[in-house]
C-alpha cells in the first residue's frame, strides 16, 4: 500500500522597507486536496533585500513541505522574478541570490514535485499580511 501523497500549495511573499532595509516573510500552507489550511508563518529577516526575502519566503515554504512529508508542492508567489528564475525563464544574476536559488531547487529535488506559479497580489493577501506583521513586529525600534 502507498501512503496517500500530501499535496501542499503554499502562499508566499516577502518584502523589505527599503531596499535593502528591515525585511520579513509571510508563508500559508494550505492542503491542496481539502483546502485546510496546514500551518503559517511571518518571520522578521533583520536588513535585506525586497528579492533575498521574497526568497527566504519560498524556502521556508519548501523547508516545512519536507518536513510535512509533501511529495507535491505547488508555490504561488506575486515575485515575478521569482517565479520566472524558478521556472528557468531569466537567469539569476545575483551571486547571493543564486545561493538561494540553488537551496530551493534541492529541496524541490527532496520533495520530488515542484510546480512555481505567478499570482496577482490580490490573490496572495494573507501572505502579504503576514510578511507586513514581520516586518512591523522587527521594525518597532525605529520609532
Amino acid at each position: 500500500m502507498t501512503q496517500d501523497m500530501l499535496k501542499l500549495k503554499i502562499n508566499t511573499d516577502g518584502g523589505a522597507r527599503g531596499n535593502p532595509g528591515p525585511a520579513g516573510i509571510g508563508v500559508v500552507i494550505v492542503d491542496a486536496d481539502t483546502g485546510e489550511m496546514i500551518e503559517e508563518h511571518a518571520k522578521y529577516l533583520g536588513e535585506t533585500t525586497n528579492n533575498q526575502a521574497e526568497y527566504k519566503a519560498v524556502i521556508l515554504g519548501l523547508t516545512r513541505a519536507v518536513k510535512l512529508g509533501a511529495s507535491d508542492v505547488e508555490i504561488l508567489s506575486d515575485s515575478e522574478l521569482l517565479i520566472k528564475q524558478a521556472n528557468m525563464e531569466y537567469k539569476v544574476k545575483n551571486p547571493e541570490i543564486a545561493k538561494r536559488f540553488l537551496e530551493m531547487k534541492n529541496l524541490c529535488t527532496q520533495i520530488g514535485r515542484c510546480k512555481f506559479r505567478h499570482v496577482r497580489r490580490e490573490q496572495n493577501t494573507r501572505a502579504d499580511f503576514l510578511s507586513n506583521v514581520a516586518m512591523d513586529q522587527g521594525g518597532r525600534n525605529d520609532e
